[in-house]
């Protein structure tokens, strides 16, 4: 059995990949194009299964976020919505290169009490990624269930991600692998499980959508 079939057996077969019985339960068999995607993100996981990092799969088939160890689904985050640059420059394996940066809460001046440790409820809900080889990651988050003032808020933030990556895209004389993003709509809470997840070092890989 040559690398190719085993591989796709692997899509189907293999309870090791997780608790779920396909690796892609959306997978269409007849379209040579999702086969041929299907097999280059299970060739570049068997890499990262070999070790003991955990890592993320995004995939924009199904809008999920995956965090995975050891090939083992640990937790799943759903993309609300997604837009990306260029196929070509979301495959491969990518590392984290610079993570978000978290703002602890302040101690009031004379307050005799340690600093509660860092938890999810500390981390932000709108933040960029940068990844090597050259990849951003954009996460911005969802405003459809928020207060008013916290959604005005929002879509200010999300307006602003907005309005730099079009003067950046137009404005700025910028090396060709600078179009190599991915901008992710999460939910508030489910950015911030993802920044908690993080990892300095922590590997991508991205399974392209087929309509994208």
């Amino acid at each position: 059995m040559n690398l190719c079939a085993l591989l796709l057996a692997l899509i189907f077969a293999a309870p090791g990949w997780g608790k779920e019985p396909e690796a892609f339960p959306d997978l269409n068999l007849n379209n040579p194009h999702e086969l041929k995607e299907a097999t280059r993100v299970l060739e570049e996981e068997l890499k990262l299964a070999a070790r003991p990092q955990t890592y993320l799969l995004i995939d924009l088939g199904t809008s999920t976020i995956h965090i995975k160890g050891r090939g083992l689904g640990l937790h799943q985050i759903p993309i609300v919505t997604w837009s990306a640059g260029p196929r070509e420059a979301l495959k491969g394996i990518h590392r984290l290169v610079a993570r978000p940066s978290v703002v602890r809460r302040k101690i009031e001046p004379g307050a005799a009490v340690e600093q509660e440790p860092i938890s999810i409820a500390d981390m932000p809900t709108d933040y960029m990624l940068s990844f090597t080889p050259s990849l951003s990651v954009t996460v911005v988050p969802s405003v459809g269930n928020d207060g008013l003032l916290r959604s005005a808020v929002l879509l200010g933030k999300v307006g602003w991600h907005h309005a730099k990556d079009w003067v950046t895209q137009f404005f700025i004389d910028q090396p060709a692998e600078s179009s190599s993003y991915l901008r992710l709509t999460l939910t508030a809470d489910h950015a911030q499980s993802l920044a908690w997840s993080l990892v300095d070092g922590m590997a991508i890989v991205i399974r392209r959508s087929p309509d994208k």
